[in-house]
């Protein structure tokens, strides 16, 4: 008889050890989920270039893999050899644009890619890159492509101080990871080459990697690649 409850007696003890398993394992799996995402999908005080720019990444992430990464793209080898590419100019380029980083050697680290995946040293995976990151020496000057107002100045949740510069010809052109974005003010005219800012190491995202500007375009909502647009 005592043999019965001292069984019956761990009996209780092994279902109540695994409900209290079962209950820290379901917590821990939600709150993990839930600090991702509050990372990705944190949109708050944002210009309205950053909601098109939410709506994109959502898509974005919907595009199909064209091929499964092969075992050199899993050895985290970026996908650009940038410093073989002529500074940061493109002979496709059909505007007036200056160019954005005052520095001879500045040279594109990160290309434009919308529609493939290049590989993130800071997260550690590979993403779609809605803009092109341009290396140069922490606080050389950036400067506004074209002539245009300041239409927002904050700080990107992703890609740290921020200024977003609607031109006059209809582009919006957002210049990120600045060391400083308090050199211009929201409704400041600005002119084609006009200093707004600093290359820095503000953005979270890329926070390991060199100083450089995180530069996007977009043009009629629609983000599109800014060397595409620049020239020497």
């Amino acid at each position: 008889m005592r043999q019965a409850d001292r069984k019956k007696q761990k009996d209780k003890i092994a279902i109540a050890l695994m409900l209290c398993f079962c209950v820290i394992a379901l917590t821990s799996i939600f709150t993990i989920k839930s600090n991702l995402n509050k990372i990705q999908d944190s949109r708050s005080g944002v210009p309205v270039s950053e909601k098109v720019k939410a709506a994109d990444d959502k898509r974005a992430t919907e595009i199909p893999k064209k091929e499964e990464p092969s075992d050199e793209a899993s050895a985290k080898v970026p996908t650009v050899d940038s410093r073989n590419q002529e500074n940061i100019g493109n002979t496709a380029g059909t505007s007036d644009f200056v160019k954005p980083v005052k520095d001879e050697s500045a040279y594109v680290t990160n290309e434009y890619a919308m529609d493939h995946l290049i590989y993130s040293v800071t997260l550690d995976q590979y993403m779609v890159h809605c803009g092109v990151d341009i290396e140069a020496p922490a606080d050389t000057q950036v400067v506004s492509m074209a002539a245009g107002t300041v239409t927002a100045v904050y700080i990107d949740d992703r890609y740290g101080n921020s200024v977003e510069i609607t031109q006059d010809d209809g582009f919006i052109a957002v210049y990120s990871n600045l060391s400083d974005a308090g050199m211009v003010e929201v409704g400041d005219a600005v002119s084609a080459g006009q200093t707004i800012g600093g290359i820095g190491s503000t953005g979270l995202f890329e926070s390991l990697e060199p100083a450089h500007l995180h530069l996007e375009l977009l043009k009629d909502g629609v983000y599109v690649n800014p060397m595409d647009y620049l020239h020497l």
